[in-house]
């Protein structure tokens, strides 16, 4: 896990925007139309080749393939994953409702465009039917041989890999518990875990499943921890054996630009996320609805080594972070958890799904993520 020891080091989540010519090759296969296998590889080697170069550029130090060939950053499984039916008739943005059902107006507009309103590859929510078994292993090959031509000798410490938690695969139709069910994604979920490690990357778990049970379910109380708890352990399952150090954990509230008045507090969840098997925790902590996050960790004891990776850009506005607010957030966290133990990062991904019109323009990114570098080098200048 790479730990700040001399200097502040930066990071982000995961997506990030893919070229129209791959998006074009995505869409039209997800359509039925003849792609050659081959043009569609080598659009996704030149765009995880770029993206990984456009990184380094803007001073990130812990990159990834900013997900370029999956649809989703938890769509892509039903590629990876078999005993699933796709089911149409259910909204991909459900899970969101009692948030929906607040603000009505505005959310009819802004799900025309956001989210998966744009997306070349239509997100349709999954059944499990059958079995589950891992399947994509091709395509997992695939996937690391790409981002290993594009890093070079990089070690784990400085690339790292997303994959979804157990919490985000499909509703269960086929066994006879919920626990069940999760023992079965998270074993198949293992092969992509464990494949991602032995390549000598680092794993990044998504898992904004987790905190959305407690900020959108109506359940009761002890219904949403018991519901939370199944996927903590669910996931640890998925990572036994894993070490804790190659491992990082991201949360989120799955909205972009919205009220989200519904989100739950980092306070209400840290506990939980603390129980996952992993060396670092990535939350949101730029966004105005959960800039205080930092007073969190003025009473939560971080294990030994635990690294945090708070957002320090935001992805839900256009505004780029002035390089001193940056600084400003980061000495916070380090005053409070140790400037050893801070990574700066983003919120969450800048295009969790494979769409041509991400929620903040491509060349809005690049320069929050200049905005990241210099402010880290700011806070560097104040902390050392």
């Amino acid at each position: 896990m790479q730990r700040s020891t001399e200097r502040i080091h930066t990071t982000h989540v995961g997506s990030l925007p893919r070229p129209a010519v791959l998006l074009d090759l995505m869409r039209a296969r997800a359509g039925g139309q003849p792609v050659d296998s081959a043009v569609l590889a080598a659009a996704e080697r030149d765009a995880v080749a770029q993206v990984v170069s456009r990184q380094r550029a803007a001073g990130l130090d812990v990159v990834s393939d900013g997900e370029q060939s999956k649809t989703g950053f938890f769509a892509y499984i039903g590629q990876r994953l078999g005993g699933y039916e796709p089911r149409p008739a259910l909204s991909s943005v459900s899970r969101f409702q009692v948030e929906i059902d607040a603000f009505p107006e505005y959310y009819a507009q802004y799900l025309k465009g956001a989210m998966t309103g744009s997306s070349a590859v239509p997100s349709i929510p999954l059944a499990c039917t059958g079995p589950v078994t891992y399947i994509g292993q091709d395509r997992l090959r695939q996937d690391l041989e790409n981002l290993r031509a594009a890093v070079g000798d990089a070690g784990p410490d400085q690339v790292f890999v997303p994959a979804v938690a157990p919490s985000g695969v499909g509703g269960n139709e086929y066994y006879p518990t919920e626990e069940a069910y999760l023992d079965a994604v998270a074993d198949a979920l293992r092969v992509e875990y464990l494949a991602i490690v032995d390549a000598g990357f680092t794993l990044q778990v998504d898992d904004p499943f987790l905190s959305e049970v407690f900020s959108y379910s109506t359940a009761p109380v002890a219904q949403r921890i018991a519901e939370a708890e199944r996927s903590v352990a669910a996931t640890n399952r998925a990572l036994r054996g894993i070490p804790r150090d190659r491992v990082r954990l991201h949360t989120c509230y799955g909205i972009n630009e919205g009220p989200r008045v519904f989100d739950a507090p980092l306070g209400d969840l840290i506990d939980l996320l603390l129980t996952v098997n992993a060396g670092a925790l990535s939350f949101e902590a730029a966004n105005p609805r959960h800039e205080y996050n930092y007073h969190v960790f003025e009473s939560v004891k971080l294990p030994d080594g635990y690294v945090l990776l708070p957002g320090v850009i935001s992805h839900a506005t256009s505004i780029v972070e002035h390089p001193d607010t940056i600084a400003d957030r980061i000495v916070r966290f380090a005053e409070r958890a140790g400037r050893e133990n801070v990574v700066a990062s983003a919120d969450c991904g800048f295009s969790s799904q494979a769409t041509y019109h991400p929620e903040i323009h491509p060349k809005i990114i690049w320069a929050k993520f200049e905005a990241l570098a210099e402010g880290a080098r700011r806070a560097t200048a104040r902390l050392w």
